[in-house]
Formats: structure tokens, sequence, C-alpha cells
């Protein structure tokens, strides 16, 4: 039993690293809890960004999981880059499992550029499935291949929430520049004088020795980085995204999806996700069927629709939220992985949403 600070069924205690593990205070529950939830936050952020959804998540799979709310990236340590972030966040996980070992699973629950840095993370921490013979219930006699694994563990879901994926190059995709081209060009121009090193990975303006945008490269395995097929080996890969309301991510990186398949959408009807207005499954598809990329649009058109495409060839469950009646509505960003449990409580629903639909 680990020693830490317990309240209303839930322990709580800083880690070595400076992470926040999270754990059940029944000592039994502690003790077979086998699945390892790494929560990451976003820029500027810290672990206290993902202390309520931790919080839920072990008061209601006591037995089953326990939460490390990661801190290897915090403050300006989260300008540093996607790549120096993710090679942080896979030696912090490497870590966590070296004191638990008992774990046998693990998931990843990411906020904002932390779902771009725990992609990094994975794509480090896999490693290739063994090929091996089937068992005498076999019936071909050809081998199998087993699922890869994260650190050593079993991955299960990998959730993000209001997230980049492709990045924040495109038209509106940071939607507080207006949608404006003049404008959007110049914050490309800039990004580094801000948000440094990070900012150029977002606007796909890094060129690490002539090679392509980092973003652009996380859609295949890069060498010893298994970016794709670490993504592949969960069962599950989440997007949670913000249909409006969200200045810093828009809606189309944040769900992986082209204009033309932003659904219509209404206010919610369930009374248990008041904010959540449209769910669909996604089923991965044969990158050779995407859409045809014309000669005459923009640079920024033609990465965004390789990355659309790329990512589409894996499945993805994508859950579209809304917090347009909300008085806090400019902070939909925040609310939607209630960064403050008083300020952001309205996004508990969304939370309830990723606790309900979790594997473990």
């Amino acid at each position: 039993m680990e020693n830490g600070v317990c309240d209303n069924g839930v322990c709580s205690s800083e880690s070595v690293n400076g992470g926040q593990d999270v754990w059940s205070s029944k000592e039994s529950d502690s003790l077979s809890a086998d699945h390892l939830v790494v929560m990451v936050n976003g820029i500027m952020g810290s672990s206290t960004d993902w202390r309520y959804a931790a919080e839920q998540f072990v008061k209601r799979l006591p037995d089953k999981i326990f939460v490390h709310c990661s801190e290897r990236n915090v403050s300006k340590l989260t300008l540093d880059g996607v790549d120096v972030m993710g090679d942080r966040l896979a030696e912090e996980v490497l870590e966590v499992i070296q004191r638990k070992p008992n774990l046998q699973k693990i998931s990843f629950v990411a906020h904002s550029v932390g779902g771009l840095v725990a992609r990094y993370a994975i794509g480090k921490l896999y490693r290739p499935a063994e090929t091996k013979k089937l068992e005498a219930s076999s019936t071909n006699g050809q081998p199998q291949e087993s699922s890869g694994t994260i650190g050593g563990l079993e991955p299960v879901n990998f959730v993000t929430v209001a997230t980049p994926h492709l990045g924040s190059r495109g038209n509106k995709q940071v939607p507080f520049l207006f949608g404006l081209a003049a404008i959007e060009k110049l914050a490309s121009l800039i990004i580094h004088w801000i948000l440094r090193r990070t900012g150029e990975h977002l606007f796909m303006t890094d060129d690490d020795g002539g090679k392509p945008p980092l973003v652009q490269r996380m859609i295949e395995d890069q060498g010893e980085y298994y970016f794709m097929s670490a993504l592949m080996s969960f069962k599950r890969r989440v997007v949670y995204s913000n249909v409006d309301y969200d200045h810093f991510v828009g809606w189309r990186t944040s769900s992986i999806r082209r204009i033309s398949e932003l659904p219509k959408w209404e206010d919610a009807v369930n009374e248990k996700y008041p904010h959540v207005v449209y769910e669909e499954s996604c089923k991965g598809t044969n990158s050779e069927t995407s859409e045809p990329t014309s000669t005459e649009v923009s640079y920024p058109e033609r990465l965004e629709e390789e990355l659309v495409t790329g990512l589409s060839r894996l499945s993805w469950e994508k859950v579209d939220v809304c917090f347009h009646k909300s008085r806090h509505r400019l902070a939909a960003h925040s609310i939607i992985q209630v960064k403050d449990h008083t300020a952001h409580i309205e996004g508990a629903d969304v939370i309830n949403h990723i606790i309900d639909h979790f594997q473990t």
C-alpha cells in the first residue's frame, strides 16, 4: 500500500518523478488494480488539470485502475516541442511501471497538445508483437500475430480531448484567429516567438534537417518510433471535440475530419450527457480511397488532407461536445476536461462519458 492523502475513498500522492498518483483507499482494491491510466496535460498545464477526472475514475473503477497524472511536462516545459515532451513522457511512464510491477494494462487520456505528446510517447514505448504458433486449438496451423505492447503492457484505451491531430495551420484550425488567411499566415511565421518549438510543431513550420514536419511524420512508423503501429495496438481510439467556442483547437483538427465530414448536430437529448451532441464510430479506411487532392489547393490544405487520410486508416470513436448554453462557454477548451473542479464543472458529463465507455 502506498503512502498518500486519502479522502472520500480516494488516495493521492506526489510520486518520485513529480507526477500525481491516484488510487483507491481500500487496500484490496488498490492491490487488484492492474490497469495504468496515464493522464497528460496540455500547453502551460500541470498534473492538477486532470485531478477531477482522476478522482472520478478511481471512485468509479476502484479495483480496476491506477491513475498517474503526468507532470514531467509542465508550465514552460510544454514549449520545448512535441518530441522532447514525448521522450520525457515515455521515460516517466516506464518509471511508473517499474514502481508498480502488478500492472498489466495501459491507457492514455490526454488534453490538447498532450494528445500529440502521448502519440509520440507511445511510438517510443511500443514493442512489436511476437509471431507465435497457434495452440492445439488452431485450425490452420498458421502463425498468429499477437498484439504489441506499450511499455510491456497491454494497450487498451487511447483517448484525446480537444487535441489538434491535424495541427493548427489550416484555415479555422485555431478559431481565435477568426479564419482570416492573412492572420493565420502571420501566426505561422511568428508562433515560434510565443510557443517556441511546440508552436513550430503545431503550425508545422519545423524543419529538422530537411525532414517533413513532425506531425506529418507521425502518421507513419519512423525507425525506432512506431507511431502508427502503437496507435493501432490500442483496442479503442477515441477523440472528444468541441464543436464550437474552443478558441484554441478547431473542430476539424480535434475530430480528425474534413470540412465535408463535419456532421450536423443538435442539442443533446440524453440527460446523462447533456453536452454530448454527436457520436459516431468510424471504421479504418484504405488510404487509396481518400479524396483526391487538387494541385491547385494550398500547401496547408494538402498537408491537412494527408494527415486526415493517414489517421483515418485506423478506426476512431468520435464524440462531439458543445457548451454553447454555458455561461462559461468561452472556456470550452478547459471545461471539456474539467480543468478546475469549480469553474469548469459543467464538463463533468463528458468525464462521465469517458469513464462509462472505458474498457478495463
